[in-house]
C-alpha cells in the first residue's frame, strides 16, 4: 500500500467520468459526496458483495483495503442526510482490513472447511481484464463526526459475520 488518501485529496483510480463529477460538484455547497470502497453487506448470497466475489475466486490476492460495511454505514448516510452534511466523504469504515483476514474469518463464522489460494500481484495482473486499486482512505473525518463508528475488522464481526455465523465460534 503506497498512500493514505485524505477526503481533500483529489480522487484517485475513479473512473474518469467519476473523477470528473466528483470535480465538478464540489462547487456545490449542498452537496455530500460519499467514497464507498468494496461495499460489504450482511447479504453472503448477493453476487455484489465483496465477501461474496472473493469467496468465489480461484486465488486472491492478500492486500488491505478500505472498506464500506453497509450494514453499519447507511444509517449514518441517513444522519448525515439529516444533519445537512456536505463536502466529500470518505465513507469506509477506519482501518484496512486484508483479504486473508476476511476469509479466516468466513472461515471461522461461516465455513470451517473453506481454503483459498493466494497470489501476487504480478500474477493477479496477467488474469484480470482491468487493473485493481488497492488503498486506505483515511477516515479520520467521518469517525469524528460519528465517533460510534466500528474500525473494520469490529464492524465485519459484528454486522457481517455474527448475524451469519454457522459455525461454533464464540
Amino acid at each position: 500500500m503506497s498512500k493514505r488518501f485524505k477526503d481533500t485529496d483529489f480522487a484517485f483510480g475513479y473512473f474518469l467520468v467519476l473523477v470528473k463529477v466528483e470535480d465538478l460538484l464540489k462547487n456545490y455547497e449542498n452537496v455530500c459526496t460519499l467514497r464507498v470502497r468494496m461495499p460489504i453487506s450482511s447479504d453472503l448470497l448477493n453476487p455484489r458483495n465483496f465477501i461474496t466475489k472473493i469467496t468465489r475466486y480461484e486465488k486472491v490476492v492478500n492486500i488491505p483495503n478500505s472498506m464500506t460495511i453497509l450494514d453499519e454505514l447507511l444509517p449514518i448516510s441517513i444522519e448525515m442526510a439529516k444533519r445537512n452534511l456536505t463536502g466529500i466523504w470518505n465513507f469506509t469504515n477506519p482501518g484496512v482490513v486484508s483479504h486473508n483476514e476476511i476469509l479466516e474469518m468466513y472461515r471461522d463464522y461461516i465455513d470451517p472447511n473453506f481454503t483459498w489460494k493466494n497470489f501476487t500481484l504480478e500474477e493477479q495482473a496477467k488474469v484480470i481484464i482491468a487493473p485493481r486499486s488497492n488503498n486506505e482512505l483515511d477516515a479520520t473525518k467521518l469517525n469524528k463526526e460519528f465517533p460510534e463508528l466500528l474500525p473494520i475488522k469490529e464492524s465485519l464481526i459484528k454486522y457481517v459475520f455474527k448475524p451469519n455465523q454457522k459455525t461454533d465460534k464464540a
